[in-house]
């Protein structure tokens, strides 16, 4: 038999009075849209079938540095924002190669600097594709900015939808995780 109490999941074994902890669900999780120009971030708190927005932003680079300074304040940002908000995982777009080599290859490098920095936190790390995050919130591959911005508006309860795009985009990243997660509990503990 399974219940909750206190937040956490719970086990009853036989018909001993023992009880013991299986799951605690309530999480931190930091969601991210890489870019060299614009990485867009989002922490949101999960608590059983609760999700809530912490904070958000965007993390801009100057253009006309030199690519290894933009990637280098990158790093630094994200260290910051997983010190200050605490995540216990971070979930992060899959490269989506387009049609331009060289943008793809540069939004690479700024995905392995944010993939670095939450190695060096000891983070674990989610991999999603756009089409995941697109079915996961809408339950439709082709969803448009506007569908998904939607979606991220009403599951976090925000008065509008997030700006830029990279915020609500690294929102949906997270919410993504957190109906992932909740799956994967559910699968174990039948």
């Amino acid at each position: 038999m399974l219940y909750w109490m206190h937040g956490k999941l719970y086990r009853q074994l036989c018909q001993e009075p023992l009880v013991i902890v299986v799951y605690n669900i309530q999480m931190i999780i930091l969601g991210i849209d890489p870019g060299i120009g614009r990485t867009g971030w989002g922490t949101i708190e999960c608590q059983i079938s609760n999700v809530k927005c912490k904070m958000f932003g965007c993390i801009e680079t100057k253009p006309n540095d030199e690519i290894s300074n933009r990637l280098y304040a990158l790093y630094e940002e994200i260290i910051n924002i997983i010190d200050e908000y605490k995540p216990e995982v971070l979930a992060i777009e899959d490269l989506f190669f387009n049609t331009n080599a060289k943008t793809a290859l540069i939004v690479g490098q700024a995905r392995g600097v944010v993939i670095l920095a939450a190695a060096q936190k000891n983070l674990p790390i989610a991999v999603y594709t756009p089409l995941q995050v697109k079915v996961a919130l809408t339950g439709y591959g082709r969803a448009d900015k506007n569908q998904i911005g939607q979606m991220v508006k009403a599951l976090l309860g925000l008065p509008v939808i997030p700006k830029p795009d990279d915020t609500t985009d690294a929102l949906a990243i997270a919410l993504t995780h957190a109906f992932s997660n909740k799956m994967n509990l559910a699968k174990k503990t039948k």
